[in-house]
C-alpha cells in the first residue's frame, strides 16, 4: 500500500526537508504534493485524496490553524490526519491545534526521525515500514 501525502509550508527549503525525509524513512509514497499556504492545500484537495497532511502553522493567505478548521467542516476532510511541524511550540499552541484536530505537533527545527515515527503511528505502519494488517481480527 502506498500513501499520498500533503506537505504545506510557505518555505520552499522546509518542504524539501520534509520530502527528503520521507523518502528516507522508507515510507511506501504514491504521490507526495505541495503547496505553500492553506489555500493551495484545499484547491490540492479537490483534486487528489491525500492519506495525511503535513503542514506549518505560520503561512500567507490561509494559515496552518486556519487549514485545520476548513479540513474539520468539511465532510470530506475532517478524517485525514494532519501533523503540525512549527517553530510555534508553546504548550498552549500545541494543546489549541490538538482540539481543533491535528493529530501530531512537531516543532521546528526536528529531528528526522521525530517526523518518521509520527507519519508511521498515524499511517498504522510498523517499525519496519509495512502496513499493520488487522485482517485476522475483521468480522466479515
Amino acid at each position: 500500500m502506498s500513501f499520498n501525502i500533503l506537505i504545506t509550508d510557505d518555505s520552499l527549503s522546509m518542504r524539501a526537508v520534509i520530502r527528503k525525509v520521507i523518502t528516507l524513512s522508507g515510507i511506501p509514497v504514491a504521490e507526495c504534493f505541495e503547496a505553500a499556504n492553506g489555500r493551495q492545500a484545499l484547491e490540492i484537495l479537490s483534486q487528489h485524496w491525500v492519506d495525511v497532511i503535513i503542514s506549518d502553522i505560520n503561512m500567507p493567505e490561509m494559515n496552518g490553524m486556519e487549514l485545520l478548521k476548513e479540513l474539520k467542516q468539511d465532510h470530506l476532510f475532517q478524517e485525514i490526519p494532519v501533523i503540525i511541524v512549527s517553530t510555534e511550540g508553546n504548550r498552549e499552541r500545541i494543546e489549541e491545534a490538538e482540539r481543533m484536530g491535528a493529530q501530531g505537533f512537531l516543532k521546528k527545527p526536528f529531528v528526522p526521525e521525530e517526523l518518521r515515527t509520527e507519519l508511521y503511528r498515524i499511517l498504522g505502519l510498523t517499525e519496519e515500514g509495512t502496513y499493520q494488517d488487522d485482517s485476522e481480527s475483521c468480522d466479515f
